[in-house]
């Protein structure tokens, strides 16, 4: 079956991967080229990449509602297009064009979790579960008929990286058996509940600040929930501190949400939250390497009695 890719991140290459190796990929999108932030040189993303690597044609273009882009595809004459994580939303001009339609690899069990975040949702709203959806695309974000669903737990220890990692893999596993159905004409469809849907907006870097004041539950999940990317942080003495886990540590102290209670040699220092406390275990002080707190704890990075700032927004999940 002759299919066009459209993706751009690390998360859609397992699947581009797959349906290279087992269907006739006969094109990829991906968003245009962007230099990076501090040598300002282009480096391709892994699925233009991929493509090159691969001898598949690639494609950037800036809008896919042009007319360029809409005689573009029809050119190609795809019987399936594949959407995993391209970041634009279609039109319905698009949509149309393939025989069999246009399907989306979505990294949460639908309708929980539309939109942009899905992943970042699962760990910090400390979900048991996640899992990918297959469905069809359809001019209402996220809203199209479930072809299929493939689950995964969620460990108590799983971080934002460990969950999009595995997520990666069953959704190309999930993904190809879909096309498979599809190829065979025997993939059934599953109008979404509509009663059930939430949605997940992007996570603004303003939103990343650790409340201290929430519960050892919350901030524990909160921190996993962003590491790596874009990380929780707090501010101690007028510096950032990225910090990507935590430890919990059930015995109570007295003193202020934030405040610097104790230190442990060879864990790292111990942080007062609502019900409890926080051992902060990987984090990354201001201009410094990533380091475990037992090294923070060595360098004198950080004292008992100095508090860590409290976030003032948010993130509505």
């Amino acid at each position: 079956m002759r299919i066009l890719f459209m993706g751009t991140p690390e998360f859609a290459l397992n699947s581009l991967k797959t349906l290279d190796e087992n269907h006739d990929v006969i094109g990829i999108f991906t968003k245009i080229d962007k230099p990076n932030s501090r040598g300002k040189k282009i480096k391709f993303n892994p699925i233009k990449q991929y493509g090159l690597d691969n001898d598949i044609p690639v494609y950037q273009p800036n809008s896919v509602k042009k007319e360029e882009t809409i005689k573009l595809v029809k050119e190609l004459n795809p019987d399936l297009i594949v959407v995993v994580a391209y970041g634009k939303i279609l039109p319905q001009e698009l949509i149309d064009i393939p025989e069999k339609g246009i399907i989306n690899v979505h990294s949460s069990l639908l309708p929980k979790y539309r939109g942009a975040a899905p992943i970042h949702a699962a760990i910090i709203n400390g979900e048991k579960e996640s899992g990918v959806t297959i469905m069809d695309i359809v001019k209402e974000l996220d809203a199209g008929d479930i072809i299929l669903q493939a689950k995964t737990p969620i460990d108590e220890m799983d971080t934002l990286e460990d969950l999009h990692d595995r997520l990666a893999v069953i959704g190309s596993e999930a993904l190809l058996k879909a096309v498979n159905m599809i190829e065979s004409g025997v993939a059934t469809r599953t109008p979404q509940d509509e009663t059930k849907v939430t949605f997940v907006k992007p996570i603004k870097k303003e939103e990343c600040e650790i409340h201290w004041d929430h519960s050892m539950e919350r901030v524990y999940n909160f921190v996993r929930g962003l590491n790596p990317f874009p990380s929780a942080y707090s501010f101690c003495n007028e510096k950032l501190y990225k910090i990507y886990f935590v430890e919990k540590y059930d015995r109570v102290y007295d003193g202020e949400f934030g405040e610097v209670v104790d230190l442990v040699k060879g864990k790292g220092p111990i942080i007062k939250v609502l019900d409890g406390s926080l051992i902060i275990t990987s984090i990354k002080p201001e201009n410094k390497r990533v380091m475990t707190g037992a090294d923070l704890v060595n360098g004198n990075y950080i004292k008992v009695g100095e508090k860590f700032s409290i976030g003032s927004k948010v993130i509505q999940l």
